[in-house]
């Protein structure tokens, strides 16, 4: 369990709200070097100064040589000096600007914000908003209307600008709420060295680990010592709380797993999925051109630009029916399309190009099932065979009514995978990265091809899991452990 403090200038600052042991000025926190090196330390920086140089900047610079988590960060403080940077920050927001209410005469705008909060409804989407773009308690942002609205300015400000009462008030009640789960008790007398976010999303249809797994993942991580709790996409900003997060969602690039993934990174944490694996799988094109770049085996491959639509069949010549169709971001063989002659190629290859600009197509390596091969830093994990459905020449068969049905399953030790395979999949990981990847790949006879490299792939419940059982988990809290325990030592 961490240390929490509220660090300011004086403790005066603080008068006005609640009394807290957790409340300490810069000095005190400047002498507490030596009993907190050793210690897991969060702290939240009121420091009045935010300039180059002044005591919030010590504050966080000071946080972060000490390996405690600061929030305002360096690097946010750094984004308000830099005119440069806080553009780059403030790129897509303007759907929250459009939503904001205009009245005739009122060109000029002051909005304060605690906590992604604010006193006024109205402007709510966009406190919410530029506090992920700003993490930082206390900031004012500068509005000018000209046919819309504009940022002008945006700047941090301290406990002594707000003005007393009702901003007094609700800043309060921000920070009650922001702090509520960093004050959290644990469940148990247990001491955890390290807390774990797991991304995952209740709603999903096909979420790449179930109920039961995901309890399972907990159990394992608690038995490494690791205190491993679900999050969300609302819980953004409470990413620097922890040590690793490990996203069990499926993950696309600009999707929120996505800015999960480099929020996460950029805090110093473990992440698995890392955002340059989730670049590098979640897109077929690439993933082809670097396969076939490392002489990686993989199925006949072109790629078509979306102009080549109308000459589908002559730049095909050389491939024989039937071909397999693929658009670069689709999952769970979703966008994914067999073709039979020219007249299907002509009609399924037109009809996806008319949504994305490039288009896969690989012969067809017929097999009674695909291999997946799990992999977690370079060593084989498990070994999976995925069944065709019944009638289907895919793992999955996406009804005409969102339903989705799939083929049947066997797991195995990895050492009853043939060599060949377990070998393209390792030699395949090693070109993505060192993390946790599912490695798919069809063997037709000698030969064995890779068809794609999962950046999170699945594991469930008495499927998976089916011949390692619990030690999969286990194996998996092992490595994450390993990871926090390398990264605290650098």
């Amino acid at each position: 369990m961490p240390r929490f403090f509220v660090v300011v200038d004086e403790l005066s600052d603080w008068s006005p709200y609640y009394p807290s042991q957790d409340v300490i000025t810069f000095q005190d926190y400047l002498s507490q070097l030596a009993t907190l090196k050793s210690e897991r330390v969060r702290v939240i920086n009121l420091c009045r100064n935010y300039k180059y140089l002044g005591s919030a900047w010590y504050c966080a610079l000071l946080a972060e040589a000490r390996g405690h988590h600061v929030f305002p960060s360096v690097r946010t403080l750094s984004d308000f000096r830099s005119r440069s940077l806080s553009s780059i920050q403030l790129d897509g927001i303007d759907p929250s600007l459009r939503k904001l209410p205009h009245t005739s005469g009122e060109n000029e705008l002051a909005v304060r914000i605690w906590f992604g909060e604010c006193a006024d409804e109205r402007f709510a989407p966009l406190a919410k908003t530029l506090f992920e773009r700003f993490p930082c308690p206390l900031m004012e942002v500068s509005l000018e209307y000209d046919k819309g609205w504009e940022v002008e300015k945006i700047r941090p400000i301290s406990l002594r600008d707000l003005k007393s009462g009702t901003e007094q008030e609700a800043f309060a009640n921000a920070f009650e709420r922001f702090s509520s789960k960093l004050w959290r008790k644990p469940k148990s007398g247990k001491r955890f060295r390290y807390d774990l976010a797991i991304l995952a999303n209740p709603k999903e249809e096909m979420p790449p680990s179930d109920r039961v797994a995901l309890k399972k993942f907990i159990k394992a991580a608690e038995d490494q010592g690791i205190s491993a709790e679900i999050i969300g996409p609302k819980d953004y900003m409470r990413i620097p709380e922890y040590d690793g997060l490990f996203i069990r969602e499926t993950t696309a690039v600009g999707h929120h797993t996505y800015q999960f993934a480099k929020k996460a990174e950029a805090e110093g944490l473990v992440v698995i999925d890392d955002p340059t694996s989730i670049l590098r799988c979640t897109n077929k094109v690439y993933l082809a051109e670097l396969l076939n770049k490392q002489n990686i085996p993989t199925p006949q491959t072109r790629i078509l630009h979306k102009s080549d639509a109308p000459v589908l069949a002559e730049k095909l010549a050389d491939m024989a029916f039937p071909l397999v169709l693929k658009v670069p971001d689709g999952s769970f063989s979703r966008g994914v399309v067999k073709v039979a002659d020219r007249r299907e190629l002509e009609a399924e290859g037109g009809k996806l190009l008319k949504s994305s600009a490039l288009l896969l197509v690989q012969e067809y390596m017929y097999t009674e099932y695909d291999w997946r091969i799990g992999v977690l830093n370079n060593k084989a994990l498990y070994a999976c065979r995925y069944y065709m459905v019944k009638d289907h020449w895919q793992i999955y068969k996406h009804g005409a009514d969102s339903s989705v049905k799939s083929g049947g399953f066997d797991a195995m030790p990895t050492f009853e995978a043939p060599k060949a395979v377990v070998e393209a999949a390792l030699s395949a990981c090693k070109l993505i990265g060192d993390g946790f990847y599912g490695v798919d790949l069809k063997q037709s006879g000698k030969r064995v091809a890779v068809i794609e490299v999962n950046d999170n792939p699945s594991i469930d419940s008495a499927v998976e899991d089916k011949y390692l059982g619990n030690q999969l988990y286990t194996s998996f809290m092992e490595d994450m452990l390993r990871r926090m325990e390398y990264r605290r030592r650098r």
